[in-house]
């Protein structure tokens, strides 16, 4: 059985100057930080890595994480608990090691891996941090969550912590290629003022309308649920009449640093609008559908899908949720881009129907509007997007 490496436990000394100058430098800085803070906490480090930070890993407002060279298959999905690290159980779970320099390894479909990540964190009092995939690593159904030490909860990194950071990452319709420094994963931090809670960041439904009535959220009617809802398109979305994606059963590998290299014919079967605007759901299966809202997220404001209330249906949108400022921005500050809902029917067939509620965006502040927004100043694969596959595919 192999064994995770004894140095993996050198990462969790405390860098105390890096904590003390982050505080320094953030200043009276709250709410989700921008690219610009995330650039600080990087550079007093309270945000350490193995190799250098490359450029293109600061979005407007997150950081893409970078996995590591060695992946740990294991048997199960697992949490380290209180006053545990992954480090242990990881030595006693383990029962295979894989090198991902060079060419790296394919991660086969079905199978659970840990992977230790190239950086590592030494936040200060006050500032959090959440994990979700990469909206291109939902696209592809690769199931991956964040894992710190100490922790009894996925994707969210608690004030102050200090340590080492680790994906669970499980391929679910693709068997997939990744190596050292491929980017799965995307974190957000926020900054909480002192006595402020968590939920000071989010903005209630009043304060949506008012923003909506100041420049449109969506295209069409505004339907506000503790968020706003956003409902399934069943029906043909523009030239064509494909209504979605459905991943086929047996492909080759995807290789997760390609991109506009695989057809799509070879991994997807198209699923064409029916007069009765409905779908049916198999257990089982996954399908790339799309909102019927276009929206749009103000500079000030970042956003997050998150599932609606699960009564609603036996089905989930993906967990790739990040909305980025700037995000469907289109002519004139309308709002431009569709949501692309990566679903999963659960245990029974699930009828959808053209219209049905299928998500909520949940929106939070920003700190400070980021220099560069979403689709500005740079290469974006989604900004304006129709109903889109993930971008290693060529466009139909």
């Amino acid at each position: 059985m192999a064994r995770a490496p004894a140095s993996a436990n050198a990462s969790r000394e405390p860098l105390l100057e890096g904590v003390g100058a982050a505080d320094a430098a953030l200043g009276e800085v709250f709410g989700v930080l921008a690219c610009e803070h995330i650039r600080i906490l990087a550079d007093v480090g309270a945000i350490g890595a193995a190799r250098p930070i490359e450029e293109g890993q600061y979005q407007p407002a997150s950081l893409d994480l970078r996995l590591g060279p060695k992946a740990y298959r294991v048997r199960a999905s697992f949490l380290p608990g209180r006053r545990r690290s992954v480090e242990a159980l990881l030595s006693e779970f383990t029962y295979d090691e894989i090198s991902l320099e060079g060419a790296g390894a394919v991660l086969e479909r079905g199978c659970v891996y840990v992977i230790p990540l190239l950086e590592t964190l030494r936040l200060p009092k006050g500032v959090s941090a959440v994990a979700n995939p990469k909206s291109s690593t939902g696209r592809l159904d690769i199931f991956t969550r964040l894992i710190t030490n100490d922790t009894e909860i996925f994707d969210h990194v608690a004030e102050g912590y200090q340590g080492p950071l680790f994906a669970e990452v499980s391929p679910r319709s693709f068997s997939v290629r990744v190596r050292q420094g491929s980017r799965l994963d995307q974190m957000r931090f926020r900054r909480r003022a002192p006595l402020a809670s968590a939920l000071d960041f989010i903005l209630p439904d009043a304060a949506l309308r008012t923003e909506h009535e100041r420049a449109p959220l969506v295209d069409g009617e505004l339907t506000l649920r503790d968020g706003l809802i956003l409902r399934v398109a069943l029906e043909a979305l523009g030239a064509g009449d494909v209504v979605g994606y459905r991943a086929q059963k047996h492909t080759d590998v995807v290789d997760v640093d390609r991109v506009d290299h695989y057809g799509v014919e070879d991994y997807w079967e198209k699923l064409h609008a029916r007069p009765g605007r409905k779908l049916i759901l198999d257990p089982g299966d996954f399908y790339i559908l799309a909102s019927r809202e276009r929206i749009r997220i103000p500079s000030h404001l970042s956003a997050e899908m998150v599932a609606i209330d699960p009564a609603m249906g036996e089905f989930r949108v993906h967990y790739a949720g990040f909305f980025d400022p700037g995000f469907g921005y289109a002519a004139g500050g309308r709002p431009g881009s569709r949501a692309v809902l990566e679903v999963r029917s659960h245990e029974v067939p699930f009828i959808l129907e053209d219209g049905q509620v299928i998500g909520r965006l949940v929106y939070e502040t920003m700190a400070a509007e980021p220099a560069a927004l979403y689709g500005h100043g740079g290469f974006s694969n989604y900004q304006g997007q129709e109903l889109k596959l993930s971008k290693h595919f060529k466009a139909p």
